[in-house]
């Protein structure tokens, strides 16, 4: 029987309460007693590696001594990233690098950044765990001086690092790097003539860490799995017809895509990219003609952000903590605007993720984890399409093995002298050598077998 792939939004809900941001030993007890349980139950992971361990130790030695400030630059590709590296530093990494022979003056901790939106949807576990261990909220696509006021004093007092994510958002694939946005090293290069200014000889450091998965012989069983699913969910069924997982994905991929150009009556004209972009152009236009109308932002991510942070300010009204007081009408008004927003979330959502999946279709020839992540991604493009978000993308490997690969740290400090000269020139030199550093990371990663 047909049931709501996703139950929508009908009525507006007051604002969410988030605390300021603090260390709490009874939230440490919970990471310490649940972290690892929710690792393997949740994200599936029974194994840590960390390669390049050296660049990690040093980078946090010289911060937790007070002789550098840190800024930890990792790739967000799959989600989870934030909460298994909060649980490696807090619990793991004093002991790996006593191993290494590099001694920390104290225990390791981090400040994750987070987008606002990140407590509303996560629930009340979230809400309440993320600000107890020292992680600072920051709004995407409104000026926001509290949060920046918060992550450049955190800077400049040390000395634990902050962890932020320079690709913005999730992106979906682990073996590139479709795009960083330029928050990290804009916020470094302020962080470091703040310091300056004050006198302060502390350099700036970004450390970049990239994150993957690797599979064992359930990995095999599970991929099989999943792409049945997608062919049943899609009205395929070719998995006995002797066609390749190459054939099997591609033709998932265009029955799909062809549901969605059906939706916003696209022709189907191109390549796969260019299907995309106009599948990406019709989804933008029906979410803005239900919000308000226009086109918001410079360009597709700006787009995307303010449709995305109006949506969650209609569907959770900022600053009102209870919406007992309005009237009947006012309510009523207010539960139809979120009505509204969530329909147009779901457009939202479609471009989220489908501008990012364009990498080329997988064949026997591939990694177990190429093809993995293909197939997570194509379950995602069908979930989209049925009108879910990310909340509902996840189609967990159990057990799978995690790799952190760490890279040379790029300090900021040193290269003071060229921003104050030319802002833009030294930002996108800082942001070709961190995305050069991410490369690397993903190629040393692709050589080593856990």
């Amino acid at each position: 029987m047909y049931k709501p792939y996703i139950k929508s939004v009908s009525q507006a809900m007051p604002d969410v309460k988030i605390h300021e941001p603090r260390i709490s030993r009874l939230a440490l007890f919970a990471a310490w007693l649940l972290g690892r349980l929710y690792l393997y139950i949740y994200l599936g992971i029974a194994r840590i590696v960390l390669r390049k361990g050296e660049h990690f130790f040093r980078a946090y030695q010289r911060a937790l001594e007070g002789k550098s400030r840190c800024i930890i630059a990792f790739r967000h590709p799959n989600g989870g990233e934030a909460q298994l590296l909060m649980w490696f530093i807090l619990f793991k990494l004093r002991s790996l690098a006593r191993r290494a022979k590099v001694k920390f003056c104290r225990k390791p901790r981090v400040s994750f950044v987070y987008g606002y939106e990140v407590a509303r949807w996560g629930g009340a576990l979230a809400r309440w765990i993320m600000p107890n261990l020292a992680a600072m909220p920051v709004h995407h696509a409104k000026m926001d001086s509290a949060g920046m006021n918060r992550i450049f004093k955190a800077l400049e007092n040390g000395p634990y690092p902050l962890a932020i994510a320079p690709e913005g958002q999730v992106s979906y694939t682990t073996e590139s790097v479709p795009r960083l946005e330029q928050g990290v090293v804009r916020i470094g290069f302020q962080a470091a003539a703040q310091m300056k200014q004050k006198e302060k000889d502390i350099p700036i450091e970004i450390l970049p860490i990239s994150i993957h998965f690797r599979y064992g012989k359930m990995g095999e069983w599970s991929l099989k799995r999943l792409l049945k699913k997608i062919e049943k969910y899609t009205g395929l069924y070719p998995q006995d017809s002797g066609l390749g997982l190459a054939e099997r994905f591609t033709l998932a991929r265009e029955r799909i895509l062809a549901q969605n150009e059906k939706r916003y009556g696209l022709a189907a004209e191109g390549d796969f990219s260019r299907r995309v972009d106009a599948l990406i152009e019709a989804a933008l236009n029906r979410a803005e003609q239900i919000l308000d109308g226009g086109k918001k932002g410079r360009d597709l991510v700006e787009r995307m952000y303010h449709i995305r942070q109006t949506c969650w300010d209609r569907m959770i009204v900022p600053g009102k903590q209870t919406l007992t007081r309005l009237s009947l009408l006012e309510r009523a008004s207010a539960d139809l605007l979120a009505g509204e927003a969530w329909h147009a979330s779901r457009h939202m959502e479609l471009v989220d993720f489908v501008w990012y999946f364009r990498v080329p279709v997988p064949g026997e020839n591939n990694t177990l984890y190429e093809k993995l992540e293909y197939a997570q991604n194509l379950w995602d493009f069908a979930n989209r399409t049925m009108g879910g978000a990310y909340s509902n993308r996840v189609v967990n490997v159990h057990p799978k093995r995690l790799l952190i690969q760490a890279a040379p740290v790029i300090n900021l400090t040193e290269r003071l002298a060229d921003y104050k000269k030319d802002k833009k020139d030294a930002i996108n030199k800082a942001m070709d050598d961190m995305r050069n550093a991410f490369l690397d990371c993903i190629n040393e990663a692709a050589e080593y077998q856990i």
